[in-house]
């Protein structure tokens, strides 16, 4: 019996556990079978206070260990049941039962639900460029999305490939200042603007992509040999339908005490609905989560 059970391992779910752990909580972080979340695959962190800019992969790794030397037991393994009012997880190997539960499962990509992308799902298309970049180099590579976070993965691709398309639905970026600019300095990178991607093209593996210009414009194909989908983010959630209510966007109604509808279940960090979703944001959720979760044990009337 833990006192806090963490489903979780990126920035939230760290955080919550070097808090829970230093105010001498019995604390589990599941981790999942990717520790780290997105900040695990982000080639580089500039805006986390104090560090500069640090790779991603490095600084989650810091976190994993500061959960560790505070005294959080972590497992990598990855929630397929959870049971909030009794709180309770199952993986695939064993059951965890603890007194409160924060669940700060992160988000996953969201697909283009076009045809194609599933079909060459390894054999062209990714969602990572810090995973897969490297099967790429010297090559032509597309870049769906507008956010931060593909402005971040054609920064990483633009290292390695011969040439990155940037695709996006409208005309101007929704990402930092600093990054888009960074991207607008790379030789090698060409912006595709107001097109709307319908199909991922091959045979055995990606040959390009299709796309017509909006609005209502021609249908063009661009040649490629890798798709790398950054479309933005849907919150791991599924695993708590019909036991908790959620929003339009499947994320969890929490305050800024992370406190949920469920009393002593804690959401943290890219689940929780929230304005803005950063890696200090994140931090910030975890830590609370473990705070609240701490004031819960003293008095779980309140």
């Amino acid at each position: 019996m833990y006192d806090v059970l963490i489903v979780g391992g990126g920035a939230a779910g760290y955080a919550a556990g070097i808090y829970a752990a230093r105010a001498g909580l019995r604390t589990l972080v599941l981790t999942g079978d990717e520790p780290g979340g997105q900040m695990g695959i982000a080639e580089t962190v500039e805006n986390y206070p104090g560090t500069g800019a640090l790779d991603g992969p490095k600084l989650a790794e810091d976190m994993r260990r500061d959960a560790q030397r505070a005294g959080a037991e972590l497992r990598m393994e990855r929630a397929v049941e959870v049971s909030l009012r009794e709180y309770r997880v199952r993986t695939a190997r064993e059951t965890y039962e603890g007194r409160t539960l924060i669940y700060a499962a992160g988000a996953s990509p969201r697909r283009l639900e076009v045809p194609g992308e599933e079909r060459f799902r390894g054999r062209g298309v990714s969602w990572c460029a810090a995973c897969d970049g490297a099967f790429f180099r010297g090559k032509d590579v597309a870049v769906v999305g507008g956010g931060s976070s593909a402005v971040s993965e054609a920064l990483t691709l633009s290292h390695v490939c011969r040439r990155v398309y940037l695709l996006h639905r409208r005309d101007a970026l929704r990402a930092e200042r600093r990054l888009t600019e960074r991207l607008e300095e790379a030789e090698n990178v060409t912006f595709l603007w107001n097109v709307q991607v319908e199909a991922v093209l091959g045979r055995e593996t990606v040959t390009g992509l299709a796309y017509r210009e909006l609005p209502g414009g021609c249908r063009r194909e661009l040649p490629c040999a890798g798709v790398f989908v950054a479309a933005g983010r849907k919150p791991n959630t599924e695993l708590l339908q019909g036991q908790l209510e959620l929003d339009a966007g499947g994320y969890v109604p929490a305050d800024e005490t992370t406190r949920t509808a469920v009393p002593g279940v804690f959401a943290a960090g890219d689940v929780r609905t929230k304005a803005v979703r950063q890696v200090v944001t994140a931090a910030a959720d975890g830590a609370v989560a473990a705070l609240m979760a701490a004031k819960f044990l003293q008095n779980p009337q309140k």
